[in-house]
């Protein structure tokens, strides 16, 4: 049978999707990815924000009407709190919990780098946030298995694997033989062929001194950490239950770049969080430009039901959210060309993804610490690592020229 899968969502739905796919897979079916009608339609949907709850339920309405023949199978983060408002949209057929498909995979759909599942859920139940309530409480793979899934990859040639996970820095905590991050990047240290690891979101308070020193001292981790801050307000962040205040973060980024030279922080951000004053958000504009990101993911804050913030009162007006973002944005901009402005005229490696869309006879890639960097050949440089002179800055990447 011919299958289609859509994913909506974070890194860890769409490793959850490639595991769903090659158990497809072993029973014999076959993908298909252009217009033509399915057999089978598989959405894999997201609950974080609104927004996200509207893009699910629009991909599955969209699915039933391309492929009216088709079984309609949703899967997800949505399907574990409102299953019975699914399964009322017309031409869905099954409503399937994801603690029924096994994980592994081998492969990775359209990558040239890999998602790596080793850690599920979450503890710390943020006030704005619904995913422990539809993912559970912090769970970690066996490392045996994370392994496992590594060596396979490495075997069909992806030479960057990113560790993600929910929580990613809990995991080991709940393990029988407790361990953390650092003995998970350890293990895969050892896979001969595996160039790059590389980690996904982190929060602050798991950003420990043993995973510092590892990152300073690997060859294969890359420099590059993702570490939410959400606001920059110290009563923003009590409100939010944010395990840190604004100086713990600001001396953790101080402590990161002192002990691993040319590192990006990368960060998130949430506007218009019930309460949030124009003197708030300036805090957060201040601290955006102190520990100069390369990149910032900004998100206007999104009710979710059944989570503290919910009942909140003080609701901020959403043209003022909008502006703020906007405001950020520009900051942000400024941020990351003040960043990359470091790096030109450097020698750099970059693992070169695909084609730029736009223009077939240019390629892109990212360096280690994750610089979208641009080069100009007439070779297939695809999933190779290249050595590049960056030349110029140019729309969020630098233009470069292969050595």
């Amino acid at each position: 049978m011919k299958i289609k899968f859509i994913t909506l969502g974070c890194k860890v739905n769409q490793y959850d999707t490639q595991s769903i796919r090659e158990r497809f897979f072993e029973k014999g079916h076959k993908e298909i990815y252009n217009g033509l009608p399915a057999d089978i339609c598989l959405i894999n949907t997201c609950t974080v924000t609104a927004a996200a709850d509207s893009k699910s339920r629009s991909a599955i309405r969209s699915c039933v009407r391309e492929n009216p023949r088709a079984k309609i199978i949703v899967t997800g983060c949505i399907v574990e709190k409102d299953a019975a408002g699914l399964a009322g949209i017309k031409g869905v057929n099954f409503i399937v919990s994801k603690k029924f498909f096994p994980s592994g995979i081998s492969n990775f759909c359209a990558h040239t780098r890999a998602f790596l599942k080793i850690q599920d859920g979450c503890n710390n139940f943020c006030s704005y946030c619904k995913v422990p309530l539809v993912r559970g409480r912090s769970r970690s793979r066996d490392l045996r298995e994370i392994i496992n899934d590594a060596q396979q990859l490495v075997k069909n040639g992806f030479k960057e694997i990113v560790l993600c996970g929910i929580c990613l820095g809990a995991y080991g905590r709940d393990l029988e033989n407790r361990r953390d991050l650092v003995d998970a990047i350890e293990a895969l240290e050892g896979i001969e062929g595996l160039l790059r690891i590389r980690l996904s979101s982190i929060e602050a308070g798991d950003v420990s001194d043993r995973l510092i020193n590892k990152m300073a001292q690997s060859k294969r981790l890359c420099r590059h950490l993702h570490i939410p801050i959400q606001s920059g307000d110290d009563e923003i962040l009590q409100k939010m239950n944010r395990s840190y205040s604004r100086k713990d973060y600001l001396r953790l980024i101080k402590k990161i770049k002192k002990s691993i030279p040319e590192i990006a922080i990368t960060t998130d951000v949430l506007v218009g969080f019930p309460g949030e004053t124009k003197i708030h958000f300036q805090n957060t504009i201040d601290l955006i430009k102190e520990i100069l990101p390369l990149r910032v993911h900004i998100f206007p804050y999104s009710r979710r039901s059944g989570t503290a913030a919910a009942i909140l009162k003080d609701k901020i007006n959403p043209l003022a959210i909008k502006e703020r973002i906007l405001e950020l944005e520009g900051v942000s901009k400024k941020c990351s060309i003040a960043f990359m402005e470091e790096f030109l005229n450097k020698n750099m490696d970059v693992l070169i993804e695909g084609h730029v869309k736009e223009n077939k006879e240019y390629w892109e890639g990212h360096t280690d610490n994750y610089i979208r960097v641009i080069v100009k050949s007439r070779f297939n440089l695809k999933n190779q690592v290249v050595v590049a002179r960056l030349k110029g800055i140019s729309e969020g990447c630098i233009n470069a020229d292969l050595l």
